[in-house]
């Protein structure tokens, strides 16, 4: 059965997992500090594994925004980021080069829907959005089964979109002010709540504008990308049981039947958690090395 190694890259912590097949059989994980530091240790774990028994591939899952285009001479490197000293961070060459075995690298997200699309909530689904809110949102697209590229790759967590009517909130990201991170992250709740989030009561009424912002994004994603599905992992989304029930509830709300697959009997289907849990990033990594080997 063939070897596979993955590396999740995020911003909080790095993994590395080694497959066989399907099955993750060894997982490692770092936290993301220093850029040459983290990459060095995470690309001595993989020569290890190396070393034991070829790899048949390495899919690299990474936080973003990454430059994904294969003749930019910035291929492989995160482009602007407010992590610090990761602006440039050349991860696919620190992490690939001289590794006998074909490499993929995409971001997390995208990694994690292909997941989910593999073995999680969207099998059999082709046309999906993977969204996670924690410390920012990303947002992973897949359309015919295959990761969404183009100049770049999905920024879905950066969209400016229609507010609460009297939300007088500025956000919180350092790029756009109100774009949905800035408004849903974690990071943003703190500022919005003036507490953290974990100890706001249920009751509290920015958790409607809460609500109301995320399903903004469903209404923009399912009108723009006619989406089967849309995921949700991270814990802002899923910390509050009340608050996808919320979510469907104005998504359909807001789109008036404008879209027929869009209804309150069909919403919950389409609109779910994510199924794969903390394992949808490294199993996103496997099955980009998968891809890369075929």
């Amino acid at each position: 059965m063939n070897r596979y190694a993955g590396i999740e890259l995020g911003g909080t912590k790095a993994i590395a997992v080694l497959a066989q097949g399907d099955a993750i059989v060894e997982r490692r994980s770092i936290p993301t500090g220093e850029t040459i530091a983290t990459l060095s240790a995470l690309r001595a774990i993989l020569d290890g594994w190396a070393t034991t028994a070829p790899l048949a591939g390495l899919g690299i899952a990474s936080f973003g925004p990454i430059q994904l285009g294969l003749r930019d001479p910035k291929f492989g490197q995160i482009l602007a980021t407010p992590k610090p000293g990761w602006t440039g961070a050349p991860v696919s060459a620190l992490l690939s080069e001289g590794l006998a075995c074909p490499m993929a690298i995409d971001t997390d997200v995208n990694g994690a829907a292909l997941a989910e699309y593999r073995w999680g909530a969207a099998q059999g689904c082709d046309s999906l959005c993977y969204l996670t809110i924690g410390t920012g949102l990303g947002g992973g697209l897949l359309i015919g089964g295959k990761p969404v590229h183009g100049a770049m790759h999905p920024e879905i967590g950066h969209l400016r979109l229609r507010r609460v009517p009297g939300d007088a909130f500025a956000g919180n990201c350092p790029f756009h002010g109100d774009c949905i991170e800035g408004l849903v992250s974690g990071p943003a709740l703190a500022a919005r709540f003036g507490m953290d989030p974990a100890k706001a009561p249920d009751d509290h009424p920015i958790w409607h504008h809460v609500a109301a912002d995320i399903a903004e994004l469903c209404c923009a994603i399912l009108l723009t990308t006619s989406a089967r599905r849309i995921l949700f992992g991270g814990s802002v989304a899923l910390s509050r049981a009340f608050i996808l029930p919320w979510v469907r509830e104005i998504v359909v709300a807001q789109l008036e039947s404008y879209l027929p697959f869009v209804t309150s009997e069909a919403v919950g289907e389409i609109i779910q958690p994510a199924g794969l849990g903390t394992d949808a990033g490294p199993l996103g990594a496997i099955a980009l090395a998968q891809a890369a080997s075929r």
